[in-house]
């Protein structure tokens, strides 16, 4: 017996040296990293991956960046408060509140023993800070928000818009946003390689712009918080409801923007690292990386010297080659529409002796948008039309019927009213007036440009209409015969 026990003795000790989790932290855990430091975590603090989410202890996070936390256990509420900014979770329940806007969380906050654990991307995005998941080494890597010098005490300054542009150094400057047509449009002067990607089941679509800052353009045009973060609503569309941009990162300065989607979204990134990405949320088949050879553009023959009084006229034909454009309702192709038209206007101008024509495309090809722009500027053009149709997702809660005309530098206005009023008559459509919005061919072009949406494709009758000819000779007759009012010929 006493043999017995001195084994059993010997085998309790080397559990407790060794066994994880009996009198010491397990060295083979998960690790957390602040600012190059790693932190003290207990057992019951280690992160956890639930669902594909990394979870983090909120507390331990939470005061290490400095917020101060409180729970309420009769709530079941952690808050999280510092300079202004408040937080707040509750057990189980995947929505929580950032200073009065609600959020949808990845996976509920949960208790482990008696640690509350919640989503690492929550934290990320609502602190500022840059955070970051190393698989093999089982680690959290945080890396707190560059602040902006204290006035008092231990209070941290909302970092300012000036210092972001300087901390940014020779990179690149978010300039304008916009979300059209199920795409959305990032503008920047320079250019980079954003990361994009989808989470927690496509529910959003995430892309990061490193080493960019927020112009003064931008901030002029949307708003900013106190946490260099705004939101653009998106309303009656059934797969985006919100468009979120943030200053993820300080140093260097990078902006996350993030696609609130409705239910999982097929994308595709256009790139040509000319400052302009589209984010498409129309399918996945077209997927240029900048390294992707740019197709070339349909051979244009330069036009010939042109006589004094003579104008020169470039029309683009929206989409084309692996580029369908929007789909109707009976699944033909926008870019048919637009091709057919605009050889129906080329006719009409070939009889027009003072007026010479150039095309960005006659054919199936596709010409990129730098490219439509590029023909214009380098033919010294008078004047720029672009032909589409419009179209809104299936299933939107609206179905609006009829035509617009965009453009977007106020040289453009006037051309853009003159030709806007012979559509009127012309397709017999609802008039959905003159816009002015910052479209790459109507704004990189230098002579008076237009963009024409004659119709929607996600509307049966404006459909049946857009792939009648005669409503394209119409169609084709109102542009010419607004051309050659505003030229004054």
């Amino acid at each position: 017996m006493k043999k017995h026990g001195f084994w059993a003795v010997l085998l309790l000790f080397l559990l407790v040296l060794f066994v994880p989790g009996i009198g010491h932290a397990d060295s083979t855990g998960t690790h957390i990293s602040l600012d190059g430091k790693e932190l003290v975590i207990s057992n019951d603090a280690q992160v956890q991956i639930v669902n594909g989410t990394v979870m983090v202890p909120l507390r331990l996070v939470a005061e290490q960046l400095g917020y101060a936390v409180k729970w309420d256990n009769v709530t079941k509420t952690a808050t999280i408060e510092q300079a202004g900014t408040i937080l707040k979770l509750v057990l189980d329940n995947p929505n929580a509140e950032a200073s009065g806007r609600q959020v949808k969380l990845d996976t509920p906050p949960f208790l482990s023993g008696n640690i509350t654990l919640v989503p690492l991307r929550f934290v990320g995005e609502e602190t500022g800070t840059k955070v970051g998941w190393d698989n093999p080494t089982k680690t959290v890597y945080l890396t707190s928000p560059l602040k902006a010098p204290e006035s008092s005490g231990t209070q941290v300054t909302p970092l300012d818009t000036t210092m972001v542009n300087e901390a940014n150094g020779s990179g690149a400057a978010l300039t304008s946003l916009s979300f059209m047509e199920n795409k959305l449009l990032i503008n920047m002067t320079g250019t980079v390689t954003p990361s994009v990607f989808a989470i927690n089941n496509k529910d959003r679509i995430v892309i990061d712009l490193p080493d960019t800052s927020y112009s003064p353009s931008f901030i002029q045009g949307l708003s900013l918080g106190n946490k260099q973060n705004g939101t653009i609503e998106v309303t009656d569309n059934p797969d985006v409801s919100a468009i979120r941009y943030s200053l993820f990162s300080n140093s260097p300065s990078t902006i996350r923007l993030v696609i609130d989607l409705n239910s999982p979204k097929a994308y595709s990134v256009i790139n040509a690292n000319d400052g302009h990405i589209i984010v498409d949320l129309n399918g996945a088949d077209i997927v240029p990386t900048p390294q992707a050879s740019i197709p070339a553009v349909p051979p244009v023959t330069p036009p010939p010297v042109i006589a004094a009084g003579t104008k020169l006229v470039v029309i683009d034909a929206g989409h084309g080659g692996k580029d369908p454009g929007g789909i109707s309702v009976s699944k033909y192709n926008e870019k048919d529409f637009t091709l057919s038209t605009v050889l129906r206007i080329k006719k009409l101008l070939e009889k027009e002796p003072n007026l010479k024509l150039v095309l960005t495309r006659s054919d199936d090809s596709y010409p990129t948008l730098q490219e439509r722009a590029k023909i214009a500027n380098d033919m010294k053009a008078d004047l720029f039309v672009s032909i589409h149709a419009n179209s809104i997702p299936a299933g939107s809660k609206n179905n609006p019927s009829g035509y617009e005309t965009y453009y977007t530098r106020k040289e453009s206005l006037e051309f853009a009213k003159v030709v806007h009023k012979y559509l009127v008559p012309a397709t017999g459509l609802s008039d959905r007036s003159i816009r002015q919005s910052s479209l790459y061919v109507t704004r990189e072009t230098k002579m008076p440009a237009i963009l024409l949406e004659c119709g929607y494709l996600s509307n049966m009758n404006d459909e049946a209409l857009l792939f009648n000819e005669d409503f394209q000779q119409r169609v084709a007759e109102a542009v010419v015969s607004g051309i050659k009012e505003y030229l004054g010929l």
